[in-house]
């Protein structure tokens, strides 16, 4: 019996009584009762919203890695606008247009923004692959010793004491829940929103629809079972063959790397020398042509395009290799950090 149902029965049972209660006592109950939907509101609000985040901030930002964007991006502005400030009041605008200081405090602010999220959610992705890895093994496993004559109970106490992985907590908490007499679909439904994975929830409801309109409980483990099956191969050899095209978006912008390189140290600096020798040599029209070189300007423009190009990148890796954008943050974080070192420190 849920909850709900609980205090609907108490309640009833306290209407139908208040009638021979006097008055004296029957305030007494309904404070009681006041104070008990109080504590439940209480509770409530450190479930859901703002409030669930400050009871356990950390398993909040877990559950759910986009939401780390509300710490993240803040601190990356801060980073920003203080540095922005903070070189303004030392040298002046001219700040801006003579040195890089600005590009690096930018690129850092950029990473401060993307690096927890692309952490955050590579350790949840490889959470699911573990989940989904291992969800089809436990519907077969239960369904096998269930036709083996076993209880529903039982069977799935006996499976909660194997390793499946990343799954195996997600067992023992259903094990618990049903050790207490929980229905098995309220259960089972129970457990996809703990799992909190596609494939899963996929499944459970699979399986919850089944078990409800009377099937056999083995039959549907194992349909779920195979259903799970073919997914998880599906999603694997997708990522297989979507792998070369990652390949060739990190290759090419090696590549575009190498390109600047080279026309940034043979031929753009060829030319602002060639300038230079030509300023000296008192040519004026032709030091108005080669003298216009301007090599850190060049520079900085190639740098601003590799960086541009190597964010956007990392998120059409993600896309192509995992279906989300999301999971291209950390292909992005990398390029971006690899473009803002070669640019500083090689060329």
């Amino acid at each position: 019996m849920r909850f709900k149902d609980v205090m609907d029965n108490f309640l009833n049972r306290g209407q139908t009584r208040s009638d021979d209660l006097p008055a004296p006592e029957l305030d007494t109950i309904e404070r009681h009762q006041q104070n008990i939907f109080d504590k439940i509101e209480y509770q409530r609000k450190y479930r859901v919203g703002f409030g669930r985040f400050v009871k356990d901030p950390v398993k909040y930002l877990v559950e759910n890695p986009v939401n780390v964007l509300f710490i993240s991006v803040p601190i990356a502005l801060l980073v920003l606008l203080g540095g922005f400030i903070s070189m303004i009041a030392s040298y002046g605008f001219s700040v801006l247009f003579s040195t890089t200081m600005i590009d690096d405090v930018a690129v850092f602010a950029l990473l401060i923004a993307i690096v927890p999220l692309a952490l955050l959610d590579l350790k949840e992705s490889r959470r699911v692959s573990s989940v989904e890895e291992s969800l089809p093994n436990f519907f077969r496993d239960v369904a096998g010793m269930n036709d083996s004559g076993m209880t529903l109970p039982h069977a799935i106490r006996i499976v909660s004491e194997g390793e499946y992985g990343a799954l195996t907590p997600y067992i023992r908490k259903l094990d618990k829940e049903m050790s207490w007499s929980v229905p098995f679909v309220d259960a089972i439904r129970r457990f996809g929103e703990l799992v909190h994975t596609p494939l899963a929830a996929r499944s459970v409801d699979l399986i919850a629809h089944a078990s409800a309109a009377g099937g056999d409980v083995s039959e549907v483990l194992r349909a779920a079972a195979n259903d799970a099956y073919e997914f998880y191969n599906l999603k694997s050899e997708r990522q297989s063959s979507m792998l070369i095209y990652m390949v060739i978006i990190l290759m090419s912008f090696v590549v575009f790397l190498f390109v600047i390189a080279v026309l940034s140290s043979t031929f753009l600096a060829t030319m602002a020398e060639a300038g230079s020798a030509v300023s000296a040599s008192g040519a004026a029209a032709a030091g108005n042509f080669m003298g216009g070189v301007d090599l850190f300007l060049y520079n900085r423009l190639f740098a601003h395009a590799a960086l541009i190009q190597g964010f956007f990148s990392g998120l059409a890796a993600g896309v192509m290799g995992e279906g989300r954008m999301v999971a291209g943050l950390k292909y992005s974080a990398l390029m971006v950090l690899v473009a803002w070192i070669a640019f500083r420190f090689l060329i």
